[in-house]
């Protein structure tokens, strides 16, 4: 195959994912469903749920985030005060303009008190839907919040159950646990990809690859990473001298696509990020085997990432965020995090007192979903990419 054809195909790939990105009104669910009559889709909201139990029942999970700048909000501020994050307006102004009706039901997980409200909220709108409040446990002692998740395991199988009529069985999770744990290694290997050589893969192709991931069937998705990762090695971008940067905290509400190329056009390389965190919330493979049920709950307990709404338990966030940027080999940390979201602006103050201690460079700023303007922000960036390179040529200068 020739240069101009993989890099043809790459367009391809990265131009139908952006396709995905702008279908707000779900059309490409309404397909998925059209194509097999009794099909039904679940959405889910931020951060995390268990794809594989969904999955494994017949039903497409289907990835909500927002409107981000695309969608004009006229009803969903009426619903919710000004001095929380954007995503609940949005897509609350999604659900009343009738581009989620495709959705048979949304599940909630227990991220922050915004999302655990939406879920009533959505109750109350919509309340011939199906609607779970997924509390996930912050103890992670198998015989407490262990059994705890098991049964709220065993009521959302109960629940798609109602929905397709019924039960998943223990050979269909086993299935859609192999499908989504080659998913993982497939994400990981995109990311390791980005790490080792960040000018092959720009954040904004990655981002949008992930995204492809919360609306179509996992097979697909696979196959869209398989392609592209097979393609994105034989690029011959040049090599620049950006900084090398961690970005945290847009674990929920997702930053608009201006701004993610914005922050690459500063002069770094984002080598890592909690982007769309769903596809990287497991840190291994669930596996398949006897219980599968049980297997997937363990994974939650044993295998979770970090992240801001997440207790730490034994493991304080400020060493794995320390440990996270000694394995990217990040010359800096940017916070990059909504307005108003509690658990990733409430952790920043430590995390920072964290990287003082450590020497290590950070900045910080706030998005909306709806950002417009980035040129302060890019100001900013390059600002600090410039101080990086400059402080490292002079610690090198005076090592000699």
């Amino acid at each position: 195959m020739s240069l101009q054809d993989s890099t043809g195909q790459l367009e391809e790939i990265i131009g139908y994912c952006e396709s995905l990105y702008e279908d707000v009104d779900l059309q490409c669910v309404q397909r998925w469903k059209a194509a097999q009559p009794g099909r039904r889709a679940l959405g889910f909201m931020p951060v995390y749920v268990a794809r594989e139990l969904i999955y494994a029942g017949g039903v497409l999970p289907v990835g909500l985030m927002g409107g981000g700048d695309q969608v004009e909000i006229i009803k969903g501020d009426a619903y919710y005060q000004s001095y929380i994050c954007h995503i609940p307006r949005s897509t609350i102004e999604m659900a009343l303009s009738q581009r989620l009706d495709c959705l048979d039901g949304l599940l909630c997980p227990s991220v922050c008190d915004v999302i655990r409200n939406f879920s009533g909220m959505w109750k109350l709108l919509f309340p011939d839907r199906l609607c779970r409040y997924v509390d996930l446990p912050q103890n992670f002692n198998p015989s407490i919040g262990g059994a705890y998740y098991r049964r709220e395991m065993d009521l959302l199988m109960a629940d798609l159950e109602a929905l397709t009529g019924r039960r998943p069985t223990d050979e269909g999770v086993n299935r859609s646990i192999e499908l989504y744990d080659r998913n993982r290694t497939l994400v990981e290997q995109l990311y390791r990809l980005r790490s080792d050589q960040p000018w092959l893969v720009p954040t904004i192709e990655s981002y949008l690859l992930l995204r492809a991931g919360n609306v179509v069937p996992v097979e697909e998705h696979n196959q869209l990473l398989e392609g592209y990762l097979e393609l994105a090695p034989r690029r011959t971008f040049r090599v620049m001298d950006n900084i090398r940067v961690l970005l945290v905290g847009s674990f929920c509400e997702q930053p608009p696509l201006g701004l993610i190329r914005t922050l690459e056009k500063a002069g770094c390389y984002i080598v890592d990020d909690d982007f769309v965190l769903v596809s990287r919330w497991l840190t291994r493979g669930i596996g398949a085997g006897a219980d599968p049920v049980q297997r997937v709950c363990n994974a939650y307990l044993n295998a979770s990432t970090f992240h801001s709404s997440k207790y730490e338990g034994n493991q304080p966030k400020r060493d794995l965020l320390l440990q996270r940027v000694a394995q990217v080999k990040a010359d800096g940390v940017v916070f990059c995090a909504p307005s108003f979201c509690d658990p990733a602006l409430l952790d920043q103050p430590i995390y920072m007192s964290t990287l003082d201690n450590g020497g290590i460079a950070y900045t910080a700023f706030k998005y909306a979903e709806n950002t417009g303007q980035f040129q302060n922000i890019r100001e900013q960036l390059g600002t600090f990419s410039d101080s990086i390179k400059l402080w490292s040529v002079q610690a090198a200068k005076e090592m000699h």
